[in-house]
């Protein structure tokens, strides 16, 4: 198979690969650059930074590439709406929107001409988003890592999305190799988003201790957690998952209050930003995709690429 050029809004993908917005920090300038250097859309995740901090994560990212910028903020933060407009006015080529959406955010893309593409995990929601504004969209199924918003796996609402609605459709969630990309080309989509594959790069900002959970990790090993957002999260089992299945996890400080909701079982931004850091991973949160036993080696992102094209032209 030969993969086609993915256009959203006025941009043209060369290479229809989307790389998460994997937060907190997991995602950052180094893995998004390396991403658009090699001709698919990197993703600098904003949920979990302060506004300053995601534009100098914008700024690092455009001095290391030209190519395609995207950020990804959850609508479950109270700075949405300030990280989003933050990103647009640094200029960033897209806006990737996880966990819900609004009808402001839309409004944002068409003054500024920055095209808003929204997660979404149903026809019905994939519709609303197209009559609302939306430039794409991103299908994502329960196979991915991260917080989830349907049980349906990413195959059986794939076609019914592409059916529905006239946008692009990138396909989301348990596409590990060149094969699945294939797949779900095949199916009707446009592009795929990757997110599981690029946490384990060298690139990534993960911690090793993270890294090395991944390459470990079997089908067993992967667990859904009661997430404070009010959303399954899915990840890998570790000894701060123990913590909270047993309802010992420690109880929550100085609470920032950094969600628009939260039932305050735990502090989920403390445990996903502990995942980028050495020496807390008793203490972090480690959310992949269900499919993370096909991650056998941490590799650069050049490599990763390499590795997919080839596994795609010979599917």
């Amino acid at each position: 198979m030969q993969l086609k050029k993915l256009k959203i809004g006025d941009l043209v993908v060369p290479v229809p690969i989307i790389q998460g917005g994997m937060a907190v920090r997991i995602s950052t300038a180094p893995l998004a650059a390396a991403v658009a250097n090699e001709g698919g859309v990197g993703i600098i995740a904003g949920t979990g930074m302060k506004v300053d901090e995601l534009r100098e994560e914008i700024r690092k990212a455009r001095e290391m590439t030209r190519g395609i910028i995207g950020v990804n903020v959850l609508f479950a933060v109270k700075e949405f709406a300030d990280l989003v407009k933050a990103a647009i006015n640094e200029g960033i080529d897209l806006v990737v929107s996880g966990a819900g959406f609004s009808r402001d955010m839309f409004a944002w893309g068409k003054e500024s001409g920055v095209p808003i593409v929204p997660i979404v995990s149903s026809a019905k929601l994939a519709i609303l988003a197209e009559k609302l504004g939306a430039a794409a969209v991103v299908v994502e199924g329960k196979e991915a890592g991260g917080h989830l918003g349907t049980d349906r796996s990413l195959r059986d609402i794939l076609p019914e999305v592409c059916r529905a609605i006239q946008l692009p459709v990138i396909a989301a969630g348990g596409i590990m190799d060149g094969q699945d990309i294939a797949d779900v080309i095949n199916l009707g989509a446009d592009g795929v988003q990757m997110g599981t594959r690029f946490a384990a790069s060298e690139e990534s900002n993960a911690s090793d201790a993270f890294k090395a959970l991944y390459i470990k990790a079997q089908k067993e090993d992967i667990v859904l957690v009661k997430s404070p957002v009010g959303l399954p999260g899915q990840g890998i089992r570790n000894s701060f998952y123990n913590l909270i299945e047993s309802g010992t996890v420690p109880k929550i400080g100085a609470c920032n209050d950094c969600l628009k909701r939260c039932s305050h079982s735990f502090c989920i931004m403390d445990a996903l930003v502990n995942a980028c850091k050495s020496g807390e991973a008793g203490k972090a949160l480690v959310f992949s995709g269900e499919c993370v036993d096909k991650v056998k080696e941490v590799l650069p992102v050049k490599a990763i690429f390499k590795k997919l094209l080839k596994e795609v032209e010979n599917a």
